[in-house]
């Protein structure tokens, strides 16, 4: 009985408040008549709200809260006579309970959207760490998962374009992250969870061995290194996939190896086309789009690595 009562009510949960209002409403009217006091009642739907419907949600049922009492109050002038209900300081009171109802709304939303936010993060981060377990798993010993061989690619097409060794770690890391699916769009998560890890106070620091704290620093380094590497290829590569004709100067060369890495697997092992582009299907076609969609520089150490 209670689990239909509640599953009720959350598939009714704007209708329930607004119930919860109107109940309030009369309760204050019949049973205790008007005392201030009781208004403090409105807290418990706006708070509600804020939790469960965020933050817009919150402040327009605060509003109509207060517009409820308002009208209530007119309603009982009207009808019954002169109460003092409009004197300068019951006045006073009903606009500094409503202002800070509404606030409590915005804050409680507004907290409860930022909780929600990280939580999805930190799903779709886990979601991401699951698909590279899986891909592990799945190609057992008999081929290279594809997030290594593209990774590998990447690091071979980096040092034939001549670039320094820590840029080319951060195009290979860039490259074995971007095979991640929602691990790659969470990596600000990581960035922020090692920076706060890093920064907590001597007392739980003590509680890290010095292999974790090393961890902890290398890590954050490096995502901060990678980040902007990653995050220019998921723009460019993956949302803007099919303008061809991109500012090559505002794409890094490194991002653009890492692009070329991941097309050049699907074609050595004869995949389908890199995000569903048939011009990214074979090497002739990806020579048409040097200089276009690609630098030019990335192309000719792809095609040194060919070669070799």
């Amino acid at each position: 009985m209670f689990r239909k009562l509640k599953s009720f009510v959350v598939e009714h949960f704007e209708g329930s408040l607004l119930l919860l209002i109107f109940i309030g409403i009369l309760a204050i009217a019949f049973l205790v008549h008007y005392k201030f006091s009781f208004l403090n009642f409105f807290f418990l739907p706006v708070i509600l709200s804020g939790v469960f419907l965020g933050q817009r949600r919150a402040v327009l049922t605060a509003v109509f809260s207060v517009l409820v009492v308002i009208l209530y109050l007119i309603t009982m002038e009207m009808v019954s006579g002169p109460h003092g209900y409009f004197v300068f300081d019951q006045v006073i009171n009903l606009v500094a309970w409503g202002s800070f109802l509404v606030l409590t709304g915005a804050l409680i939303g507004f907290f409860s959207e930022q909780r929600e936010t990280k939580l999805e993060k930190l799903r779709n981060a886990y979601i991401g760490v699951l698909e590279i377990m899986f891909k592990y798993l799945e190609s057992a010993d008999e081929v290279s998962p594809a997030s290594i061989r593209v990774a590998q690619s990447a690091g071979k097409i980096a040092a034939a374009a001549g670039l320094e060794r820590h840029e080319i770690e951060n195009i290979k890391s860039a490259s074995l992250l971007s095979q991640a699916g929602e691990l790659s769009s969470s990596l600000p998560l990581f960035v922020e969870m090692t920076d706060f890890l890093s920064q907590e106070s001597p007392a739980d620091q003590a509680k890290l061995g010095d292999r974790e704290k090393v961890l902890l620093k290398s890590t954050s380094s490096l995502l901060k290194e990678v980040q902007p590497l990653l995050n220019a290829y998921l723009l460019h590569y993956v949302k803007e996939a099919e303008k061809l004709d991109k500012d090559l100067p505002e794409i890094s060369l490194g991002v653009s190896i890492v692009a070329l890495a991941q097309i050049y697997d699907k074609i050595v092992n004869h995949l389908p086309p890199f995000q569903g582009m048939e011009e990214y299907g074979s090497m002739e076609s990806l020579q048409k789009l040097s200089g276009k969609t690609f630098h030019t520089e990335a192309f000719q150490a792809l095609l040194l690595v060919v070669s070799a």
